[in-house]
């Protein structure tokens, strides 16, 4: 007779099989093994809060795998002695560790982005008498922390416990107050952005509906700004409820309207719709003892009556602690797809958070009924799988669609179907594509390279000659291309220079270069001969900036003369350049992974190659924050007798960069690019080249790493790199299999076949 304790661990994998099958595509296709697995808690080695400080961006509020909703603590609204003061930079984030003032609790958020957007839907806790100026009813906090899908502090000020969780589209809330007069403030006035538009209705003492105008990101075309909705429910009815308004000249009391202040005016039991730019509402409790509420808001990009929906679907009767629950199954779930054995407790934090991070974004567009808005017109369309949004893709074409493809391919599958579903919406494939919106930020065509990627992983359950025309369109039309501005000087004359753009003239090109690599690898899969052949070419016009007098890329000027005078090491850190876009010829003249033979012949051979690859480091113009250049380390692999270096590379940069503290990531995460960076480097491979499926092999920081594969797109269950224990990274063989291998790269195709990579390590 089997104990008890087998039964009940069969019946609880039985239950998580079940939990799985329940879910959406980002739950889809995993094996039992899997779901046996995710009965460790991989959620303990997550700290939400590594990257709240050194402008990594991200937030400590919960949210679900790739949510929708987050529930993030607003703290850059406060006085003018915070940090945020100091640089602007600050002003893209809703929390910044450092600071100590709370205005609320913003619902719909970005993680790690470079540029202010969202940050809105703000609720805040107070007791007392009713107080709307941010300024004065703000406070410190303190018993601060936060886990997996779980964020909790106290309110200095009012001695107000609060919890919060969320599911994809709803953000949860649990709010403990003591006894007496009680507030719940949503103000709608406050975000990172100053979009104008809101409106706020009370449906009833227990339900608050409304909406707030985004899409500034970046400051860019203000006027393109677009709603969000929500629909606020409580578990207890207000006492008292209404809404205030802040009106841009006060000109005294009007009718039925109670004056609160010189600056706002109040009305209580009012259930019309409020229109203005700095208005919110409130419901007031009088508490004959300690009580808590539980605030649910659903949020939604299409309308209230779907916002409504998202919050009964998701969370129905379920109670904050179901709730809660839940998430981190989810989370669990995910994070389980890999497990690592060895390092330490910190290693394993670090590098299950970049993780976590890498879940976050690209995130969930569509409503639970599979609404969305329709890209520029808005108008409401229907999707079967997920709709995805936040494309910040001039970032995460170099790792984070990599890991995707290799870790959560039903995922990869399903965003490059939403980058299919923004060109049949727009005419064009996304660049920095954010709610239904392109922004056009950064520079480059990168989603035809993340397409291709995917493509030649092997995951091609989507329409593939759809997407080369979509690729061809952005390379080939000179009139009119959103994608590539200058692109009829790119064709003639192999690049684009100081008069075809304002800035970023050379890393324009370099990217151009990179897409085309791409159009040139799916065409040769394709077999539409021609095109490789042409766009191969294309891809390396690059080499036409090459100045051997720096050994360096230089910008040229339309007649072809070099740029004079010039000063490669101008543009680092956001300072204007000519050249290159974010950064100099230091940090972008090897990012030309797709042609470093041809970038070695420029410069001499292998011995000038690797020294000058030596001194970006040795000059300290190597910036580990900055997307071009985070593939340098890897490049030491191409030379032989040099690749100890790519070990002694990735093991000083983790160790100084990454670490299990709130500064503990470079600079922005960059929706996740900066975590990939870190997990892929961890494991002891390296996507080096876009848009080619091999890997660049250094040294892993743990014993043993199990990838469990998803068996719809990898013939494998599993794949396990053994290695480890060297700190220094020196790497003495490496075997796929039981097979030697020369050299310090592998394909995708064959690791993921093989399923085992051992990485032998030299011992001091």
């Amino acid at each position: 007779m089997k104990s008890f304790s087998t039964v009940l661990s069969r019946l609880l994998v039985i239950l998580f099989i079940s939990f799985l099958g329940c879910k959406n595509e980002t739950s889809k296709d995993t094996t039992t093994k899997e779901a046996a697995q995710v009965l460790k808690d991989f959620t303990q080695y997550v700290n939400p809060f590594i990257g709240t400080s050194n402008f990594g961006t991200t937030n400590p509020g919960p949210i679900a795998v790739r949510g929708m909703a987050n529930v993030s603590p607003f703290n850059v609204a406060g006085p003018k002695n915070l940090p945020l003061e100091k640089d602007s930079r600050w002003l893209s984030t809703p929390y910044i560790n450092e600071n100590p003032f709370l205005t609320g609790f913003s619902h719909v958020n970005l993680s790690g982005v470079g540029c202010p957007e969202l940050g809105v839907i703000l609720a805040m806790p107070t007791t007392g008498s009713l107080e709307t100026n941010h300024l004065k009813y703000g406070s410190t906090y303190s018993e601060e922390n936060a886990t997996v899908g779980y964020y909790t502090n106290k309110i200095d000020k009012y001695n107000v416990k609060v919890e919060a969780s969320a599911t994809t589209r709803v953000g949860v809330s649990k709010y403990h107050f003591p006894a007496g007069d009680a507030n719940i403030l949503l103000n709608l006035g406050l975000g990172l952005t100053n979009e104008e538009g809101a409106m706020v209705k009370v449906v009833s003492s227990t339900e608050i509906e409304g909406m707030r105008s985004v899409g500034s990101f970046c400051y860019y075309k203000p006027e393109e700004a677009y709603p969000v909705y929500f629909v606020a429910r409580f578990s207890k009815p207000a006492d008292k409820f209404g809404i205030w308004k802040k009106p841009r000249t006060y000109t005294g009391v009007e009718a039925d309207w109670m004056t609160y202040n010189a600056e706002t005016r109040i009305k209580e039991n009012y259930t019309k719709e409020v229109i203005g730019d700095s208005i919110g509402a409130f419901m007031r409790y009088k508490f004959d003892k300690p009580s808590t509420v539980e605030m649910k808001i659903g949020v939604s990009y299409v309308s209230i009556e779907n916002a409504r929906e998202n919050l009964e679907k998701e969370t129905a009767d379920k109670s904050f602690d179901e709730i809660l629950t839940d998430t981190k199954k989810e989370w669990n779930t995910h994070l389980s797809r890999i497990e690592v054995e060895g390092g330490t407790a910190n290693d394993k934090t670090i590098f299950y958070t970049a993780l976590y991070h890498t879940l976050i974004h690209p995130s969930t567009l569509n409503d639970f009924n599979g609404e969305y808005p329709k890209m520029k017109t808005r108008e409401t369309l229907k999707t079967d799988g997920t709709r995805y949004t936040v494309f910040s893709l001039w970032d995460t074409y170099r790792n984070l669609h990599q890991l995707m493809s290799l870790v959560y391919p039903e995922q990869q599958s399903n965003m490059v179907k939403s980058m299919l579903q923004i060109y049949d919406e727009s005419g064009w494939l996304p660049k920095w594509e954010l709610n239904a919106t392109e922004t056009t930020t950064m520079v480059g065509d990168p989603a035809g390279i993340i397409i291709t990627d995917t493509y030649l992983k092997g995951i091609r359950d989507f329409d593939v000659e759809k997407a080369y025309e979509a690729m061809k369109k952005s390379a080939t039309q000179l009139e009119n291309n959103p994608l590539r501005p200058g692109i009829k000087d790119y064709i003639e004359k192999g690049y684009l220079t100081t008069t075809t753009v304002h800035s970023g003239s050379v890393s324009t090109t370099q990217e151009y270069n990179v897409s085309d690599f791409a159009i040139a690898q799916l065409a040769k899969v394709l077999d539409k001969k021609d095109d490789y052949k042409t766009f191969s070419e294309r891809a390396i016009s690059y080499r036409k900036l090459f100045n051997k007098e720096f050994n360096l890329l230089r910008p040229k000027n339309d007649d072809g003369s070099w740029v004079t005078p010039y000063n490669p090491e101008a543009g680092a850190n956001f300072e204007k350049n000519l050249g290159f876009i974010e950064g100099n010829a230091w940090q972008y003249t090897f990012m030309v992974a797709h042609d470093t033979k041809g970038l070695k012949e420029l410069m001499g051979g292998d011995t000038p190659f690797v020294n000058r690859l030596e001194d970006v480091f040795d000059k300290n113009q190597f910036d580990m924050a900055n997307e071009p250049d985070i593939n340098y380390p890897f490049l030491f692999n191409h030379i032989k007798g040099q690749e100890y270096k790519t070990g002694q590379k990735v093991s000083e940069l983790l160790k100084k960069y990454f670490k299990n503290t709130p500064d503990g990531l470079p600079g922005n995460d960059d929706t996740g690019t900066m975590s990939a960076w870190a997990v892929f480097s961890m494991m002891g491979i390296y996507p080096v080249t876009p848009a080619e499926p091999k890997y660049a092999i250094t040294t892993p920081v743990f014993d043993k790493i199990t990838i469990r594969l998803n068996n719809k797109y990898y013939k494998n269950s599993q794949l396990v790199i053994k290695g480890g224990g060297n700190k220094k990274g020196k790497i003495k063989g490496v075997k796929l299999g039981n097979t030697n291998i020369k050299g310090f790269f592998i394909n995708h195709s064959d690791l993921v076949k093989i399923g085992t990579l051992t990485v032998s390590n030299k011992q001091d």
